[in-house]
């Protein structure tokens, strides 16, 4: 089959074409022939060097597919062959066949298309787990960073389906102004506006979704309302920063890490049935993924350009 796969690490262009063995059926689990798959921010860590995949994964980055199921594994039970479905994996998306353990594989809802379901899988998985973690629920005020990217679509949406109060920050107006459309209530230009203050002036927020990370520590911090969680989902502005130990403790605040990919497999299929309880019926008359554009598998050096660049509204799907 056909794959893309990193000649080395560095920038965009170490992503080459490339054979490798169709993956081989194994009891419990489901080979699925890829029709899209989605491109994440860890694609590219991986791609740099900095997010290896886990033992056994395949050398080739992609953490969610579409498509059809192809063969199934002795003591699989759920699915069968020319199943439309969708999948969280550990890696190897990036290729026209998927191999993936039965419990991570989802159905693809009605009424969305392979190449949303394949823009949805990871971020639903994000979102659902976060919103977990964190005991989010209706009411609350959550703060959503990079509401217009691929996880923070998807949690602007969630949120607002539960019954939350969200705000969002977005890179521009017009990217904070689609943010409103998908469900904020108000969402703020993080290059111009005060967004700690604006956040304040509304009583704070009881749960921050985060992506930037150290960048952001002490600001969150101060936005966050008394008995207030902070999730952190992502690095994009280091890993590193100070925290305020007298902030935190007279909020009595939580400062809550998630990770999807390094755990383990009883985890991850745990929120996947969580996502498919509880975000599978919003979809998609309450949540849809946005699919700012697709490309062939063989050009998934320019989604990589294109989602460093910035400016992408959504996410970016490789059709193999």
């Amino acid at each position: 089959m056909n794959v893309t796969e990193c000649n080395g690490s560095g920038g965009p262009e170490v992503l080459r074409s490339a054979s490798a063995p169709d993956p081989s059926v194994a009891p419990g689990v489901v080979i699925i022939d890829v029709m899209a798959s989605g491109v994440n921010h860890a694609d590219l860590l991986q791609r740099r060097g900095r997010y290896d995949p886990p033992v056994g994964a395949p050398r080739w980055p992609g953490l969610e597919v579409a498509g059809t199921v192809r063969a199934v594994g002795d003591g699989v039970t759920r699915w069968r062959v020319g199943d439309w479905v969708c999948a969280l994996l550990q890696g190897g998306g990036y290729a026209e066949q998927a191999a993936v353990d039965e419990s991570l594989v989802l159905p693809i809802p009605p009424g969305i298309s392979p190449v949303e379901a394949a823009a949805l899988v990871e971020a639903a998985c994000t979102v659902a787990s976060a919103f977990e973690q964190a005991g989010a629920g209706p009411g609350e005020t959550l703060l959503v960073h990079g509401g217009l990217g691929g996880v923070g679509t998807i949690a602007i949406q969630v949120g607002a389906a539960l019954g939350m109060r969200v705000l969002a920050t977005a890179g521009g107006r017009a990217r904070a102004d689609r943010c409103v459309a998908l469900g904020a209530e108000a969402a703020f230009d993080h290059r111009t506006d005060d967004w700690v203050a604006e956040v304040r002036s509304r009583g704070g927020a009881d749960v921050i979704l985060d992506v930037v990370g150290a960048a952001y520590l002490t600001k969150n911090l101060s936005a966050l309302s008394t008995g207030g969680r902070l999730v952190v989902l992502g690095m994009q502005g280091g890993a590193r920063g100070e925290l305020d130990l007298g902030m935190l403790l007279a909020k009595r605040a939580r400062v809550i890490g998630t990770t999807l990919r390094a755990r383990p497999l009883s985890e991850r299929a745990a929120i996947v049935a969580l996502v498919e309880r509880t975000v599978w019926p919003m979809v998609p008359d309450q949540v849809r993924p946005l699919v700012h554009a697709t490309f062939p598998l063989a050009e998934a050096a320019a989604a990589h350009t294109m989602l460093e660049a910035g400016g992408v509204a959504g996410s970016l799907v490789l059709l193999p």
